[in-house]
């Protein structure tokens, strides 16, 4: 089948270094894809080491071009290696693999389709799947809430792998980065894999924050106005290095 797909996809004209993948690869994936699969298991395995998942739950994907290369369904990501590739077209058909994706594939192709998103990354993380029981928008406990674009949302429970939850997330993700699953976990985008864990551990920090000022008995925590965050997303924009 692999074979298959490769002709498929025109695996003779992948370019420059073509050769040195197929060797370690199956036939059909591009060097490009190649180097995106790697940093893909290495950003899902992260997750695990991080305490974001237990197990196979959550899942991760990054496009490429108009391939989406996503986790593979009910493996554990340290078994993952080259041979284990897993990708679709934008409207969801296979084309890379034999292992069957991620359940989740509907909300990750929701987002490809209704964002500038490159990668993405959904976890079960424990506070932000607490929180996401508890509120409708996680509270702006901290500044950074202006990376995510503001208060992140909780969209309503709808059963997992469903077009609902989809439609429900991609109406949480209006004007945001990232939201909540209700009883569920965490949705978080962005250009680069590193951008979309990242925003994802922040998503879960807040969380813990929050949920640990909230214990305090008799004391509400203290939160951020829209003008504050205001201020800070604009500070933002020039945070870091320049290029």
């Amino acid at each position: 089948m692999a074979e298959q797909q490769g002709k498929r996809r025109g695996a003779g004209d992948a370019g420059e270094g073509a050769q040195e993948v197929r060797e370690s690869w199956p036939e059909g994936v591009r060097p490009e894809e190649a180097r995106a699969w790697e940093e893909l298991v290495a950003t899902a395995r992260r997750t695990v080491s991080d305490g974001l998942v237990v197990g196979t739950s959550g899942n991760v994907s990054v496009r490429v071009g108009d391939t989406v290369l996503v986790t593979p369904s009910g493996v554990p990501y340290d078994r993952l290696t080259a041979e284990d590739v897993t990708g679709v077209d934008l409207s969801g058909r296979q084309i890379l693999g034999k292992l069957r994706p991620t359940s989740e594939l509907p909300m990750h192709l929701a987002v490809y389709g209704a964002t500038d998103a490159r990668a993405i990354v959904h976890t079960h993380a424990v506070h932000a799947t607490a929180v996401s029981t508890l509120v409708r928008e996680v509270p702006a406990i901290h500044y950074i809430t202006a990376d995510l674009g503001g208060p992140a949302r909780v969209a309503p429970y709808a059963t997992y792998g469903t077009e609902e939850l989809a439609e429900n997330m991609l109406r949480a993700l209006t004007d945001r980065t990232a939201c909540l699953l209700q009883n569920h976990g965490t949705m978080a985008y962005g250009k680069t894999l590193t951008q979309a864990y990242d925003r994802t551990a922040q998503l879960e920090w807040m969380c813990r924050v929050w949920l640990t000022a909230s214990s305090v008995p008799g004391l509400t925590p203290s939160l951020l106005s829209v003008d504050q965050l205001a201020e800070v997303g604009e500070k933002l924009r020039g945070y870091g290095q320049r290029d």
